[in-house]
């Protein structure tokens, strides 16, 4: 592919690739991405990162080894803006950022240098939008916070049906309800996902948590009804975590729910804000003043269900309590670790969801099309945080070389998955990560 120019150093640096999901980014950059990229790896250890680029020899040798960066402490400024000054794009594995991301984030915005991170820390986000989306906004870096297994399956999931809907019924179509559910999920959290569960209550007041997680926080634009989605969910769920979604069948209490949302939401605020200034139909891509999300997990049976929703409950408790929180650290991968690649190789996600038309009161329309829905599913087959650095290292080639992408976005500021389109679903699609869309009758 014929690679933007950009003047500086290097196309992508991969920063914390010694780590866990960091080494898996890589691994796909030096099998995948184009031979001509001009790339490197950073962090803190040069021994570990030395061992990082003999294994991308061993998987291709045929190709140039990348640099090798030195960040000596995570939160030298001063050197992550050198190296930033350098870098198109940066793809930072460091976590958790809570903690540690702030620096590089900061880095990026100043230096005009394109970011993409694998959070799960709305907190975090909700902080960077606060402090740095101007700045971004003025120095023209694109920033996309959450890019990783959480939150960009069910973002691009969301904004796949938006689009189906609008194929069926014309372009000015917006959507009521949508939601999703984690229909297969086989796999075992890494390290540094555990270190974020574990440390998001050292790191984040209580009143920041409440903030961060209300409805549309993230959202660049208010929603005319923020608590839809909590009105549209029955007092059985709430109790037990149970709902039934047609099409989709039985669901309960999706860890990731809160983590998505906060997304999928931000999302719809930014498409929201587009139409506002494009002004066009054929052009509008927002999901509508009536649009709501929810997600749960297909358990096996209700009893699994309830007892998913009760066990989420108690981890919370656990989370909560400092004794309990130091305890349950011991017996956890650390940072850095995960599942052995063998074991991981087994790993499978899979997404389902379902998307409701909103016709705007057309009763005529209601009558003849309020029993189609969009339906859609993501999936892959394989070691989850592998494909946790196919999304890091696509979205990336992504904004290297897909000048419509540029176009659609415009100017610098902080983004989200779905503001990629349909070039990243593509790319996605060709490194395994399947995307399908269709109509169904409930």
């Amino acid at each position: 592919m014929p690679l933007k120019q950009h003047g500086r150093d290097y196309d992508i640096v991969v920063y914390g690739a010694s780590g866990y999901t960091g080494k898996y980014t890589a691994q796909h950059i030096a099998t995948h991405l184009p031979t001509t990229l001009k790339w490197a790896v950073a962090g803190r250890s040069r021994s570990k990162l030395e061992a990082v680029v003999s294994r991308l020899q061993e998987l291709n040798p045929d190709r140039l080894p990348p640099s090798i960066e030195i960040i000596a402490s995570t939160t030298d400024r001063t050197a992550l803006e050198s190296l930033c000054r350098r870098t198109f794009i940066l793809l930072t594995t460091v976590g958790p950022y809570g903690s540690l991301g702030e620096p590089a984030f900061a880095a990026c915005a100043t230096t005009g240098t394109h970011y993409f991170d694998v959070t799960g820390e709305v907190p975090f986000v909700h902080k960077m939008i606060t402090k740095y989306s101007s700045l971004a906004a003025q120095s023209g870096a694109k920033m996309f916070p959450q890019i990783g297994i959480e939150s960009a399956p069910s973002d691009l999931l969301t904004w796949s049906l938006t689009q189906q809907l609008k194929r069926e019924f014309g372009p000015a179509t917006k959507t009521g309800e949508v939601t999703l559910s984690i229909h297969t999920l086989r796999s075992a959290p890494s390290g540094g996902t555990l270190a974020t569960v574990f440390t998001i209550l050292e790191t984040f007041s209580l009143k920041q948590l409440k903030e961060a997680y209300k409805p549309y926080a993230l959202s660049p634009v208010p929603h005319p009804n923020p608590d839809l989605a909590e009105r549209r969910t029955t007092w059985i769920t709430k109790v037990t975590g149970l709902a039934t979604t047609p099409i989709l069948g039985l669901g309960t209490t999706s860890v990731a729910a809160k983590t998505d949302a906060a997304i999928v939401q931000r999302t719809w605020g930014l498409l929201s804000q587009a139409s506002t200034n494009k002004g066009k139909a054929e052009e509008d891509e927002s999901y509508g003043p009536r649009f709501s999300f929810k997600q749960y997990m297909k358990p096996r049976n209700w009893l699994s269900g309830v007892a998913i929703h009760l066990g989420l409950m108690v981890l919370g408790l656990v989370m909560a309590t400092p004794f309990l929180r130091k305890v349950a650290k011991k017996f956890v991968y650390q940072p850095g670790e995960g599942a052995e690649e063998e074991v991981a190789k087994r790993d499978e996600l899979e997404y389902w969801g379902v998307a409701k038309p909103d016709f705007g009161g057309d009763e005529v329309k209601e009558k003849e099309e309020g029993r189609k829905r969009a339906f859609g599913r993501c999936w892959f087959r394989g070691p989850v945080y592998y494909y946790t650095g196919v999304l890091l290292a696509e979205a990336a080639a992504t904004l290297l070389d897909e000048e419509s992408v540029d176009e659609q976005l415009g100017g610098g500021g902080i983004y989200t998955p779905a503001c990629l389109g349909q070039p990243f679903i593509d790319r996605l699609d060709k490194a395994g990560f399947h995307f399908e869309t269709k109509i169904m009758e409930e």
